[in-house]
């Protein structure tokens, strides 16, 4: 891969304009790409990695590097049991179903990933997607529909909005966090109506954690039911791991549980959990569940192996917690602008003044070995550019201060401490 796009290649906004085409809408974007290209900064969102050594460590252009922006936040991915397990379902079952769950797309390792879950999680219903996309995707789009209300948070992830669009339900936004505010939009909604409260546990921009206890209260005070989205936080909140919403005491409120096998379990694919009595017809209705390929027996393998590695991994928590608390502290000691106050997840945002100043840190980090990611709207909230830190479980103290250190060498050479 090279590190531009020729110029020649890419269409100029207002040139070779085509009536009807509809790549036209793309040219502003391009062309903003193109000229970040040549200005001399890599690409921030083509790298490759060469080589994944370890859940911490790559090789990016040759370069040996420290991973701090993968959501591998309990480094599962190269725990020895988990690739066992997947190398074995890859021997016995090949390397893909070939058709859906509700087809010939079901074997033996996609019920054994719902049983772990269902342990893990404490619950009678587990049902698993392709995606944690398409489990948000799918849930939100089936559970609400015509004459219903869904109530989010206005910083909600995509996939979040994607399923409100997918549905027939109508969309009341609140304001990020706002308690008081989602108590006055639920008090005008018709008491009869059916009404879903979507959550977060954490917010993957900032870091920041939803007021769970207090809005689940809320959400029961009008009569709706809660889903919470606990994709940034299974693996280490909670005594068990579950989640925001085990640790702030509100498991047996929360009707509906999403989540990702893509963070902290280490593979890929999404579920739901659920207690409702009535959880097993969402398979018979939910399209973006019967219309899709279901998993590789080798990823839902390697799942269930690490779910059930999660439910014991005390250790990796509390180390998990100690690297946030290290990093967070040194960042906000050297005057870096943070997105929270205190470390509250594994997630840490740099806060940066703009788009020019955000690309020239990210590649001062990255050519001194450092991988973080680098948002701008609209991913991020109000139009804000940060550099996205996601910690591991498997970082290493010695890690962390190197990571430090480079991140003061690269914030005074760019100018954003002193």
């Amino acid at each position: 891969m090279t590190d531009s796009i020729q110029t020649s290649d890419v269409p100029v906004p207002g040139q070779d304009s085509v009536p009807g085409d509809l790549m036209s809408k793309f040219d502003g974007l391009i062309a903003e790409r193109q000229a970040l290209l040549d200005s001399g900064v890599r690409d921030p969102f083509a790298i490759v990695m060469d080589e994944v050594k370890s859940p911490t460590e790559a090789v990016i252009k040759g370069k040996d590097t420290i991973l701090l922006g993968t959501y591998n936040y309990m480094g599962m991915t190269f725990d020895p049991d988990v690739i066992q397990a997947g190398k074995d379902a890859l021997d016995q079952f090949g390397s893909g179903t070939n058709g859906s769950r509700m087809l010939n797309g079901t074997f033996r390792d996609h019920m054994e990933v719902e049983e772990a879950l269902r342990e893990f999680y404490g619950t009678t219903g587990a049902i698993v997607f392709s995606t944690g996309y398409m489990a948000n995707l799918g849930m939100i789009s089936t559970l609400a529909g015509k004459g219903d209300y869904i109530i989010l948070d206005a910083d909600s992830h995509a996939s979040i909005y994607d399923g409100c669009k997918q549905g027939y339900a109508e969309i009341v936004r609140f304001r990020h966090n706002s308690v008081e505010d989602l108590d006055k939009r639920l008090g005008r909604l018709p008491p009869e109506a059916g009404k879903l409260v979507v959550l977060e546990g954490v917010y993957s921009m900032l870091g920041d954690i939803a007021p769970l206890d207090q809005m689940v209260a809320v959400a029961k005070k009008h009569g709706a039911m809660v889903l919470s989205d606990e994709a940034h936080s299974m693996g280490f909140f909670g005594p068990n791991g579950r989640g925001v919403y085990e640790a702030q005491g509100v498991e047996g409120d929360v009707d509906f549980i999403v989540g990702t096998f893509s963070k902290s379990v280490g593979t890929v694919g999404g579920f739901c959990v659920s207690n409702h009595p009535k959880f097993e017809a969402i398979r018979l209705a939910c399209r973006p569940y019967i219309f899709t390929a279901s998993l590789p027996p080798s990823v839902v393998a390697t799942a269930a192996t690490s779910i059930r590695k999660l439910m014991h991994a005390h250790n990796k928590r509390a180390h998990l917690w100690e690297n946030a608390r290290q990093l967070h502290g040194g960042l906000k000691a050297m005057g870096f602008k943070l997105g929270t106050e205190n470390p509250d997840s594994a997630i840490i945002a740099v806060i940066l003044d703009d788009q020019e100043q955000a690309v020239m840190m990210w590649q001062g980090l990255l050519e001194a070995g450092l991988y973080v990611n680098m948002a701008r709207p609209p991913a991020t909230p109000a139009g804000t550019f940060l550099l996205r830190c996601s910690l591991c479980a498997e970082h290493t103290t010695e890690q962390m201060i190197r990571v430090t250190e480079m991140f003061r060498a690269v914030g005074k050479a760019v100018g954003v401490i002193a």
